[in-house]
């Protein structure tokens, strides 16, 4: 197996091997695996010694910052309290220096006492509590071996954690699902209790031994967890409930945040009283074996058993799971489910299964419908709303963008230099101005700001700094700002090559090419001075944003002409040439026009063939830059650019324009949420052509064809089979789906292609 080793993190110690209770569906004492009968009954010193040592060596190995331990059994408070320091000590002890230790306890809760919570007090041990809900829901499996109720015990243990002196300690519960107890009962009962965290737990089990099913149905389990899910949801959510909070999180693009569900690679393992290492104690349900390693910490480091072929093959993600689970549309949030549960002996000749793990889950059809379940009734929750309004998307990306900006100002603490600073406490001036708030805004939202934040971040979290240019910019951005909204502000500035860019407005000329220096912007009366040193000649120059081009003042060209909404055709900006095509020098006036004209025409085109992408096109779109080849093309700036090519007529100029500004979108909704996951890890035919491309290829060609598809319906061909590929696909997200929904919607009304006009060919949809 290939990869990078991964590193444990979290370390089970079983410090006692036997149980007060006798809980009819443990997985140690009433499944396959019976090998706590040869194990000593409490770990022994020398098992202790060398489980730190071990514990030490590993942390410094691999310079992990800190590592969980929990305390395990059977039933870990059997050792007793004495045993217990010791393990807290020596642990604590060889750690010391190298990580933080997080160490945790999960009990019945019978033997709990203040005696034992006292010690965990004094080495922050937090404890984690089993208990199945109310008194009926807990006795139906955790009971005394002669049959009496340990819920009164357990009670008075959850009762005592409650207390304000070791409320800290609490680390939650810990229940183990049963269809036959009240789902609506259960989290009653542990709701009452306030716990930090509720951790439902599927019942161990494997094809072998399939979990109970008394009415048959293959989503017991789900229905059962959906009426939790329901009342949880009902009461306003008390508590965290981390099962469904993976959920949450992995339909959202998140990580999944257990074990048994999601693709996340294992990072645990086991040390048994013996010394005995061991793989996730959960296999034991599986068969004698099942979870050794054959290694121990006397002999073996922890890197020999993440290096196990059984540790590996639950380290591998998505090429972990079965072939059948690799194409379900909810792997990434189930993750084929918890290993052990994948486990068959052998397979029938009527079953697709194969031996082993190589399995969908024995609950795959509850885990499908548990998630399913959980998105259908908290989608409209959790989807974007960038996805929804392209107001809320341009939102989002204001928002981005300035986090950008506070975020590269945070990184600098103070080694922004002179420039930099300044800049930074003016902005904050206009900021507090209402007229100049709005102007910054504009600023801000001009797609190139996004290109030179990203790359001064990348700089100087590179550790290469913050560059002249980046703090040259921030300054002219403030000066701009300060123009457009006409306050009596002084705005220090730098220009270099002999001008100076003004974003959004022009470019003041003050020299040479090579000629560098320090100036001053202040607004005026509509307009503004630049001031340069006393020495320099030309010491004062006063402009006017709206004065056509002259020897020091040549503005942004403004594209006026309706139906096309006001663009700017920036051929300026001395960051424009992001493109894969090369931009253009200065336009004549006379260029400029006839780009107005074009434009004018072209989007009378979109907007009466597509009036819904010509609207929203027109919200979003700001800027266009005219590159020497090409079409239109987003490149790598924020939202509201284009780059456009030279073009013949109307006609391709709108279609041109058209599929830019679909893969601008995307592009911008692939920033503000994730439409997608697992990107890459295998390939998809497009029903367009026979190549296999990554899913996020095959997204971004679906939209564009959507769109041009409203305007010549040729490119609709295949459109609906890759939107039923997409949304099937394991690789989607909820966002992802949304937007699915939303060009379903948008494409139901198109006209036929033979009911159409026919148009010319369009240019290739590229990805």
């Amino acid at each position: 197996m290939t990869g990078p080793l991964v590193p444990f993190r979290e370390f089970v110690l079983k410090v006692h091997s036997r149980c007060d209770l006798a809980c009819d569906h443990c997985y140690v004492y009433e499944h396959a695996d019976q090998s706590w009968l040869t194990r000593p009954k409490t770990i022994s010193d020398e098992a202790i010694s060398w489980t730190a040592r071990r514990l030490a060596e590993h942390a410094t190995t691999h310079a992990l910052p800190s590592v969980t331990v929990i305390l395990h059994g059977g039933e870990p408070l059997l050792a007793g309290p004495t045993r217990l320091r010791r393990v807290c000590e020596e642990l604590g002890s060889a750690l010391n220096g190298i990580a933080e230790l997080d160490l945790r306890i999960h009990t019945n809760g019978v033997q709990l006492s203040p005696r034992y919570l006292d010690l965990f007090d004094e080495f922050h041990v937090r404890v984690g509590i089993s208990l199945d809900g109310d008194r009926a829901a807990n006795d139906r499996h955790r009971r005394f071996a002669n049959g009496r109720s340990s819920h009164p015990m357990v009670m008075r243990a959850v009762e005592l954690l409650r207390e304000e002196r070791y409320r800290h300690l609490d680390l939650g519960l810990l229940c183990t699902v049963d269809i036959h107890n009240d789902p609506v009962a259960v989290h009653d009962a542990l709701a009452a209790l306030e716990p930090p965290l509720v951790d439902f737990l599927l019942p161990h089990a494997t094809w072998d031994d399939p979990p109970p099913r008394p009415d048959g149905s293959p989503t017991a389990y789900a229905d059962w967890l959906l009426s939790v899910f329901d009342r949880w949801t009902e009461q306003g959510r008390p508590m965290p409930v981390r099962m469904f909070a993976s959920v949450l999180s992995s339909l959202g693009g998140g990580p999944s945040l257990t074990e048994s569900l999601g693709l996340a690679p294992t990072d645990l393992v086991v040390i048994e009283t013996d010394g005995k290492l061991e793989q996730v104690d959960s296999l034991k349900s599986a068969y004698e074996g099942a979870a050794a390693t054959g290694f121990d910490v006397f002999r073996n480091t922890f890197d020999e058993v993440a290096a196990h072929p059984g540790v590996r093959a639950r380290q591998l993600g998505l090429a972990s799971v079965s072939e059948t689970c690799r194409r379900c549309p909810v792997v990434r949030s189930c993750g084929g489910g918890l290993y052990t549960h994948r486990y068959r002996s052998d397979h029938g000749p009527e079953s697709p299964s194969h031996g082993g793990f190589d399995n969908p889950s024995v609950y795959c059809a509850d885990l499908a419908a548990l998630i399913r379940g959980i998105e259908d009734r908290t989608a409209a929750a959790i989807e974007s709303p960038a996805v929804r309004s392209p107001d809320e998307l341009l939102a989002a990306h204001q928002d981005l963008t300035r986090t950008l900006l506070a975020a590269l100002h945070d990184t600098l603490d103070g080694r922004g230099g002179a420039l930099w600073d300044e800049s930074w406490r003016l902005a904050a001036t206009v900021e507090a101005d209402a007229p100049g708030a709005e102007a910054l805004d504009a600023v801000l939202a001009h797609p190139y700001t996004r290109t030179w934040l990203v790359d001064a971040l990348e700089d100087v979290e590179a550790g290469r700094g913050l560059t002249e240019p980046a703090a040259e910019r921030l300054a002219a951005t403030v000066a701009a700002a300060a123009v457009r909204a006409g306050l009596d502000l002084p705005v220090p500035v730098a220009y270099r090559d002999g001008s100076l860019h003004l974003p959004t407005l022009g470019t003041v000329l003050l020299g040479g090419p090579r000629e560098r220096g320090a100036a001053v912007v202040r607004p005026t009366d509509g307009g503004f001075l630049v001031r340069r040193p006393a020495s320099a000649p030309g010491t004062e120059l006063r402009i006017a944003p709206d004065e056509p081009e002259g020897p020091h003042w040549l503005p942004v060209h403004v594209l006026r002409r309706a139906p096309a909404p006001v663009l700017l055709l920036d051929d300026l900006d001395p960051l424009r040439d992001h493109f894969d095509a090369p931009a253009t020098d200065r336009l004549e006036a006379a260029e400029a026009d006839a780009w107005a004209d074009r434009v004018a025409e072209a989007w009378s085109l979109l907007a009466d063939a597509v009036p819904d992408q010509a609207a929203e096109a027109a919200r979003m779109l700001t800027t266009l830059t005219p590159l020497f080849t090409g079409g239109a093309e987003p490149g790598r700036h924020g939202p509201g650019a284009l780059g456009v090519g030279p073009v013949v007529g109307a006609e391709e100029l709108a279609s041109g324009l058209l599929s830019g500004f679909r893969r601008a979108k995307l592009r911008a909704l692939g920033e503000v949420t994730d439409l997608y996951a697992l990107d890459g890890t295998w390939e998809h035919r497009t029903p367009w052509g026979s190549e296999h491309v990554t899913f996020s290829r095959l997204l971004a060609e679906t939209f564009e064809r959507a769109g041009l598809g409203l305007y010549d319906p040729r490119y609709l061909t295949g459109v609906p089979e890759a939107l039923d590929m997409i949304e099937n696909a394991a690789e989607v997200t909820v966002d992802g789906k949304q937007l699915i929904a939303a060009v379903r919607k948008e494409i139901s009304g198109t006209r036929s292609a033979a009911g159409k006009e026919s148009r010319q060919e369009l240019p290739a949809v590229r990805s």
